[in-house]
């Protein structure tokens, strides 16, 4: 069942200023009003004045100017009116925008005053079935920058690159948790000024042993040779490798055949799931700080 509200009126507020001048309790006077003595409770404590010569004075007259202007600032429902989106639909078709600057520019101009996901919202039910008939409407989507596809925010997904056969550090062996036995390796990028040049950290979780390695680049196929090269210098047998979601990591499993290890990655967005390559690359840092420049024709090492 629902309920209408309506602000109280300004011959109510008079009421109310007169009844406080003479003593009577909020709740009698609230049932006089026909309102929640909840309501002259906020009433009180919105208006009342509480400086200049009025303070923590109850006055309709100011109670009333103060209402008038908190409606005036507050945000308004706009209505999405077929004379809106007919200049929408016009941004969109004849002038290319995009629906960010069709909306900066009809808030700018007060042709537009929307926001952009409702811009987009709107477009994307235009295209799964608009029965309006002025304007094809439908198959405006065509129009966007991106094509005929467009994903809501924190929705997102990504499927470019995916790394294929990965297997997630929930499925790693307990014991390497313990780590206690030498030949369980974390491997991840320590990055250069404006992600350009990297160096490949390579760490064993048990014996801290850390190889450093300059990359060309973070291609799978230079990545991996500077993986086996590194680690085919151990002279104890190696059990697993953890690495990280980037895709230069993306043929794990040529690492895993060459070296015979099993491969594991980490949780999305979960850097503690490789905490002994993250502690060595800020230990790393103090002699490279962030901003260095790592690019093979920038630097020597």
């Amino acid at each position: 069942m629902s309920k209408n509200y309506t602000h109280l009126s300004f011959i109510q507020k008079y009421q109310i200023e007169a009844n406080i001048k003479i003593g009577i309790k909020q709740k009698k006077f609230a049932q006089e009003l026909g309102v929640s003595p909840s309501t002259i409770c906020r009433e009180l404590s919105r208006n009342t004045a509480k400086r200049v010569n009025t303070s923590r004075t109850y006055v309709a007259s100011n109670a009333q100017r103060r209402t008038e202007q908190r409606h005036d600032v507050k945000p308004k429902l706009v209505k999405f009116t077929p004379e809106l989106y007919r200049q929408a639909v016009e941004w969109l078709t004849e002038k290319k925008w995009s629906p960010e600057l069709i909306i900066s520019e009809g808030k700018r101009a007060g042709k537009c005053p929307l926001s952009t996901e409702w811009l987009y919202h709107w477009i994307c039910q235009s295209k799964h079935g608009n029965k309006t008939v002025d304007i094809p409407y439908k198959y405006i989507y065509q129009h966007l920058k991106h094509g005929k596809s467009r994903i809501k925010r924190g929705n997102r997904k990504d499927t470019r690159g995916m790394i294929h056969h990965r297997t997630s550090i929930e499925q790693r062996p307990l014991i390497v948790q313990q780590q206690m036995r030498p030949g369980d390796i974390e491997v991840d990028y320590m990055m250069g000024k404006n992600h350009k040049g990297a160096l490949l950290v390579i760490i064993d979780r048990a014996t801290l042993y850390t190889c450093l390695h300059k990359l060309q680049n973070r291609k799978s196929d230079a990545v991996n040779e500077a993986i086996i090269e590194n680690l085919n210098k151990m002279d104890y047998p190696l059990h697993t490798i953890m690495f990280g979601n980037d895709k230069g990591f993306a043929n794990h499993m040529e690492v895993a055949h060459a070296l015979n290890v099993n491969t594991y990655f980490t949780r999305p967005y979960t850097s503690q799931d490789k905490g002994t390559v993250e502690n060595r690359i800020v230990q790393i840092r103090r002699f490279f700080p962030k901003k260095t420049k790592l690019a093979l024709s920038q630097m020597t090492m």
